[in-house]
């Protein structure tokens, strides 16, 4: 590359991020979150925590006499949030019913059949001859895994599920209600679920990629020490000793959520909205989208090479082109 050439004076051009800035402004940001755990370990609390606001419901059983869900389902809920002058559209993803049944075999694949239609609306939003000049982002940005926090590292319905999700999304795991948990407890299992990830070479988020630096790979490598992060949500504001925080009151005391040394809270907000925000975007782009798309058009070349230009109808697991609409389906 040329040495860079230095004006004899201001042109004007560095002022180029400030234009960018605001064209963003503008139009505001778009991220997807998906939740995925059992019933019962505060995923919709966490999510009302981390972003100050009332976005979820709980969907978990208040009484024994409430019948178990026999169906798991995709119940994604939509809002936009404004933080000084910022306007986010988030969208959060829900599976009640999630690994409550004694049956759980293939429970997972309406959340990867959904993950995927939603990287195949955005593949026929770009393929359409007329495309919007914004396509609407559906895709899943990250995927919060929660684990039961029994001490005994991850299930096998775990193993199974995070093998799937691995490969289409970003998965963050975390152990919900550590408060559950003792410190040692806590420590121990924090290590236990980090040697199956890598006894499984289950690839959870963040990841180095050749376009980070060296700053960017020890960051993302504190990062993977701290997995999963155990967290503890709450709403309900207390007041000890003059000092008011958000946190959970029990028998024994009561528990600040914002204090590491009760909940990895701080650690988990900082990472998903603070630092990692974008970069989670951008990895949906351009590893997990990218990886779906040229396996699509792959397998529209094959189609329209096996078909010698004839229009062909394919089903099951194979694309399918309409040369009229410009769009491609898919089929999972």
């Amino acid at each position: 590359m040329s040495q860079p050439i230095h004006p004899s004076r201001h042109v004007g051009f560095d002022s180029l991020p400030i234009q960018i800035e605001k064209k963003l402004l503008k139009r505001g940001f778009q991220f997807n979150l998906m939740v995925i755990g059992r019933s019962g370990l505060g995923k919709s609390t966490l999510i009302n925590t981390l972003f100050a606001s009332n976005l979820m419901q709980s969907s978990a059983r208040t009484s024994p006499e409430q019948p178990l869900p026999q169906t798991m389902e995709i119940e994604p809920k939509s809002c936009l949030i404004e933080e000084n002058n910022v306007r986010l559209e988030l969208t959060c993803i829900d599976t009640p019913g999630f690994g409550d049944v004694l049956d759980n075999e293939k429970c997972w694949d309406p959340i990867i059949k959904y993950i995927k239609d939603q990287h195949s609306t955005y593949l026929r939003s770009e393929l359409t001859a007329k495309r919007p000049l914004f396509t609407p982002d559906t895709r899943v940005h990250a995927c919060l895994y929660f684990i039961q926090p029994t001490g005994k590292g991850l299930r096998s319905l775990d193993i199974l599920v995070l093998r799937k999700l691995c490969e289409v999304v970003n998965v963050i795991p975390v152990i919900g209600k550590a408060d559950a948990l003792t410190s040692d407890e806590k420590r121990a299992l924090k290590t236990r679920i980090r040697e199956e990830l890598n006894f499984h070479r289950l690839r959870c988020y963040p990841y180095d990629l050749e376009t980070h630096d060296e700053d960017d790979r020890k960051s993302n490598a504190l990062i993977r020490d701290m997995l999963p992060f155990a967290v503890v949500g709450s709403t309900k504001e207390y007041t000890v000793d003059g000092t008011t925080f958000l946190g959970r009151k029990t028998r024994w005391g009561t528990l600040n959520i914002e204090d590491p040394e009760h909940s990895e809270f701080i650690y988990l907000r900082d990472f998903l909205t603070r630092t990692h925000l974008q970069d989670l975007i951008d990895t949906t782009s351009q590893i997990h989208y990218e990886t779906f798309r040229c396996r699509q058009l792959n397998a529209l070349r094959q189609q329209n090479a096996g078909s010698s230009g004839r229009e062909s109808s394919m089903s099951g697991s194979v694309a399918h082109y309409d040369v009229h609409s410009s769009t491609v389906s898919v089929g999972y």
